[in-house]
């Protein structure tokens, strides 16, 4: 195999002697801080020899944060923090400290919501400006945020200014409005901590999350091409499991059959398209198009292990052999290219080579005829569609020869038809394709790897590999998954037995928040499932034993359940208790989930007791949140596996039977109504309204009431805004048709809607400051000619942003 490529700047690690500048982050052990140790600019990693040089300098601290991975990551580097120049402007004007988000993740999240707050929008790479310590007193701890973004280009572009722009402009803000910076930061520090940290009462959670959950994910599904609403598509792994837990207990065939359609085709349309890699195996990180054609080309290891057992509980349930398959190639290609120290997995491959996304991935139909005999030449570009022509082109170099993602059409089976083969023919000409042209990809330049080693990534990638492997009777899997926990288990534990976030080269990363103890416990649990005996059982034990120190660590005694990061976390500005759900599940849900499992293996009531108070303490997060319950998709199952009345009159025998949910596992519908934007981002600026248009598609033998139906116990078709200040919809309804109706007040024909109906919605800015994330909110309400169904809301996925 080619050797992976090195970053733009001298390698890690390299003498500094050897380049013109070194700073401070070439002592760190992160690729992502490394990339950046010959920067002119004076890097400083996150710590107390930062803040103390900003406290004593008096100037703010530019905070910006990534990942190795991250491709405009990699442009603002070439562009800005190589330049000798703007170096020269954030030496001078700023304190500057560079993370990596995937060591510091409480880090990332709390400054990420700050951006959010500030701007409505978030990315990476995540620039921030902060206060430095003591800038409102000598006991002032700073590090609130004032002002962030995220890209910035090196000259203005249309509404964007340029780098060096921004630092001047703030430099001078510091300097000339102090008082106001320090205001700014105080508000959003104290809307951050009513987002993230403020913990609730617990209320009851009856069967509408759930239900209301499955409804909405349903109503964002895409029909057409699988997945979650429109481009770009994330793999979205958590959906998929919620789909897959949540069938069993829709009673009825036909509405099960609403939400295994929606998992099948997802699963379908990402495996199929270009996301997979149908070369080497395993997954990319997103789909840039709804098609899932074109990809964004980074892999990580959370999503090869997640999705990794998605597709082996989907092979299992179904008796599928092409997600086996699927299943087994993404396992296959971890072991090969992710694989790392001690057999545990590396966190990460790159999307790009030489300043190329996705050069070492795509090809041309010339390439691919070099590569293979005649034959399969031509199998190849048929079955991987370059007969229709090329589908990518670096958006980022235009000039460059237009390429293909290869992606296939239709199901392995229902190609072999196609071409006349049998599906055995079929596959075994596809294997030696895929060989040949993977030994042809081998020889080329190689994307970078981001080699340390993540504690509870690897615990995610344990779980899948000790789930496909007893799924799908293949014990190397399970021996793959057990020798990479005892490589973890041994090596990312200091000797008072603390878990630490990440290990490289000898050296251990910083202490591990939640997420770590979870995930680790969850591929521990995975593996006591999958091997017999006395060696499963250890597993349990380490896992029992993880659960512990987290709720020693974590455990919040007021509120029940669990802070995401230590309390002795000085550098963070507040103290953080996530309830929704991302490319990862929170570790507060994976938490109650573990107490589950170790509950139905052990009988013990400890576990199930701790388990609902965990519960107990999201529970009004995922009641009241304005996009909930669709983001806490993972705690929602745990109101289902906690819906048995022997576990909660134990719940209530231990003094939380008033917090424990209840749930009734009444069947959802498919809703009649599909909501489709036509747009995926929205941009709003004073003077500059935004056009977004709106569809709804109405179910045969439905209607949806007008915006005036004409009655006035009829709820009406409405579109707000919610999540956000600062912007408004403004929307010029259609009258709709009267109907007929025998229920109708005699002489009263209400307004309705059928088949379809279009909005434009016009989105201004209003004269409140923005703040939040604005979304667009469609309700209305469906009837037949003989009953109304309950009012809906569906909330679309369209970024409105302040420019």
């Amino acid at each position: 195999m080619a050797q992976p490529d090195t970053p733009t700047d001298p390698a890690p690690g390299a003498d500094p002697a050897d380049a013109e500048h070194t700073n401070r982050l070439i002592h760190e052990s992160s690729p992502y801080l490394l990339q950046h140790a010959h920067n002119p600019v004076d890097w400083r990693p996150w710590g107390e020899e930062a803040f103390a040089e900003a406290r004593r300098r008096g100037v703010p601290i530019f905070l910006s944060i990534g990942y190795s991975t991250c491709y405009w990551c990699h442009v603002m580097e070439r562009e800005s923090f190589e330049d000798p120049a703007v170096a020269a402007v954030m030496n001078e004007k700023f304190v500057a400290i560079k993370v990596d988000r995937e060591e510091r993740p409480g880090v990332d999240e709390i400054y990420m919501a700050a951006l959010q707050t500030l701007t409505g929008q978030g990315g990476w790479p995540l620039n921030v400006f902060l206060t430095p310590p003591g800038a409102a007193g000598p006991d002032d701890p700073g590090l609130k945020p004032f002002w962030g973004g995220t890209y910035f280009p090196p000259e203005p572009r249309g509404n964007f200014p340029s780098f060096t722009m921004v630092l001047k402009g703030l430099a001078d803000a510091w300097a000339t409005k102090r008082d106001l910076a320090i205001q700014q930061a105080d508000a959003v520090t104290a809307r951050v901590r009513d987002l993230l940290a403020a913990g609730a009462e617990p209320v009851r959670l009856g069967p509408e999350p759930v239900s209301g959950a499955l409804a909405r994910l349903l109503a964002i599904h895409d029909i057409t091409y699988g997945g979650f609403g429109p481009g770009p598509k994330f793999p979205q792994p958590v959906f998929l499991e919620f789909l897959l837990d949540v069938a069993p207990f829709l009673a009825d065939d036909a509405q099960r059959g609403y939400a295994e359609a929606a998992l099948t085709r997802s699963l379908d349309a990402m495996a199929l398209g270009g996301m997979f890699d149908h070369v080497g195996g395993g997954f990319h990180r997103y789909s840039v198009d709804a098609r899932w054609a074109v990809p964004h080309f980074e892999k990580m290891l959370y999503d090869q292990g997640q999705l990794l057992g998605a597709y082996a509980r989907a092979a299992a349930r179904y008796d599928d052999a092409f997600y086996a398959r699927v299943a087994r190639r993404t396992a296959d290609h971890a072991l090969r290219e992710m694989r790392g120290a001690g057999g545990a997995f590396i966190s990460a491959i790159d999307a790009e080579v030489a300043g190329r996304e996705g050069a070492s991935y795509v090809w041309r139909e010339d390439e691919i005829r070099a590569a293979l005999p005649a034959e399969d030449a031509d199998f190849a570009v048929r079955v991987y569609r370059l007969f229709e022509g090329t589908n990518f082109t670096d958006p980022h170099h235009p000039d460059d020869p237009p390429a293909n993602v290869l992606s296939m059409a239709k199901r392995p089976e229902a190609l072999a038809a196609d071409l006349g083969m049998t599906e055995a023919e079929f596959l075994n000409a596809l294997d030696r394709v895929d060989a040949l042209l993977l030994t042809a990809r081998d020889r080329r330049r190689q994307p970078a790897v981001d080699d340390k080693i993540i504690a509870g990534w690897n615990g995610l990638m344990i779980a899948g590999l000790a789930d496909a492997g007893r799924l799908l009777d293949e014990p190397r899997y399970i021996e793959a998954a057990a020798e990479a926990a005892g490589f973890v288990l041994s090596t990312l534990r200091d000797g008072a037995g603390v878990l630490h976030r990440s290990w490289r080269d000898g050296r251990l990363g910083p202490p591990a928040p939640l997420e770590d103890y979870a995930f680790l416990a969850r591929g521990l649990l995975a593996l006591d499932a999958a091997l017999p005996g006395e060696r499963g059982l250890a597993f349990r034990d380490a896992a029992i034993e993880l659960i512990r120190r987290a709720d020693q660590t974590f455990g919040d005694p007021e509120h029940g359940g669990w802070f995401d990061t230590r309390p002795d976390r000085r550098d963070l500005i507040l103290r953080t208790r996530t309830t929704t759900d991302g490319a990862v599940p929170t570790g507060q849900s994976v938490m109650i989930h573990n107490l589950l499992a170790l509950y139905d293996r052990t009988g013990d009531g400890a576990h199930l007791t701790a388990a609902g108070r965990g519960l107990a303490s999201v529970s009004r997060a995922i009641a009241e949140a304005p996009l909930a319950p669709v983001e806490s998709t993972r705690a929602l199952i745990a109101v289902l596996r906690l819906d048995r009345s022997d576990e909660r009159d134990l719940l209530g025998e231990f003094g939380v039977g008033a917090s424990a949910p209840e749930f009734s596992a009444e069947p959802a519908h498919k809703p009649p109504v599909d909501v489709y934007a036509s747009a995926t981002r929205a941009a709003v600026t004073p003077g500059s309204p935004a056009t977004v248009g709106l569809e709804l598609r109405i179910a045969q033998g439905w209607h949806i009431n007008a915006h005036e139906p004409g009655l006035e116990w009829l709820a009406p078709l409405d579109v707000r805004i919610v999540g956000g200040t600062g912007v408004r919809a403004v929307v010029e309804y259609p009258a709709g048709e009267p109907l007929t109706a025998d229920w109708a007040p005699e002489g009263e024909r209400p307004m309705v809607h059928e088949g379809s109906v279009v909005l434009t919605v016009r989105l201004e800015r209003t004269g409140e400051a923005w703040s939040g994330r604005p979304r667009l909110l469609v309700q209305y309400q469906a009837c037949t000619d003989t009953q109304c169904a309950e009012p809906a809301e569906a909330v679309l996925n369209v970024e409105i942003t302040p420019e």
